[in-house]
């Protein structure tokens, strides 16, 4: 499992060699854009990991879910906001062009990257989601809202889902390992770390990240 990428391509090619090799499942806690400087170049080498590992499951971040709302048309002033500009720039897209060029310098094979993205995975280890589920619910009626956006609510509910939930979205200084939560978000775009998560040991790897690019 790796936590939030944010378009840090040198951390992500720094750590892939040291969980590939112990991995037979690689998961992805989603945003791969935003905010770092080479989105388009971590997209790609999870698209090439699909190609090559026996099983990559990469789920849906806020992020990538604004992104794909930019690209289809929708409202993209969030997006702007919160670090848009530089997924934009990784993919040689003009701000001020409207989304039909944006579509055109995407490449097809990312495009239906962002549209496959799913909400959660779970396997016999763990349940793994972008943010948070909602507590009470069952994993097949858990909502958009919860699991790209979730937070306080989330963290500070004790609801038993019956396996650990391992999440990003959150940012700790170190990874967050409790007996029914672990979060793997440590803030590898603002000059934390980017870290990954073996199960079922709870071992965790880390490497530098970068900090924040304007």
């Amino acid at each position: 499992m790796i936590g939030d990428i944010h378009g840090c391509h040198a951390a992500l090619t720094l750590l892939l060699p040291q969980v590939l090799h112990r991995a037979d499942t690689l998961v992805f806690l989603g945003d791969y854009v935003d905010r770092g400087p080479q989105s388009k170049e971590v997209v790609t080498t999870i698209l090439d990991l699909q190609k090559k590992h026996p099983r990559v499951i990469p789920l849906m971040g806020n992020h990538d879910f604004l992104f794909l709302h930019y690209l289809t048309g929708r409202d993209s002033t969030v997006f702007a906001q919160v670090g848009g500009r530089q997924t934009l720039a990784s993919y040689g897209i003009d701000p001020a062009a409207g989304h039909e060029e944006a579509i055109r310098r995407v490449p097809p094979e990312h495009l239906a990257f962002f549209r496959s993205l799913p909400l959660l995975w779970h396997d016999q280890h763990a349940i793994y989601v972008h943010a948070g589920l909602q507590p009470g619910r069952h994993l097949s009626q858990q909502s958009s809202q919860w699991c790209l956006w979730a937070r306080e609510q989330f963290l500070q509910s004790t609801y038993d889902f019956g396996k650990p939930v391992v999440f990003g979205h959150t940012i700790f200084d170190e990874p967050y390992l409790t007996a029914d939560k672990i979060g793997i978000d440590t803030g590898a775009v603002y000059g934390g770390q980017l870290t990954a998560l073996l199960l079922p040991t709870r071992e965790t790897i880390s490497v530098p990240g970068r900090p924040d690019t304007p």
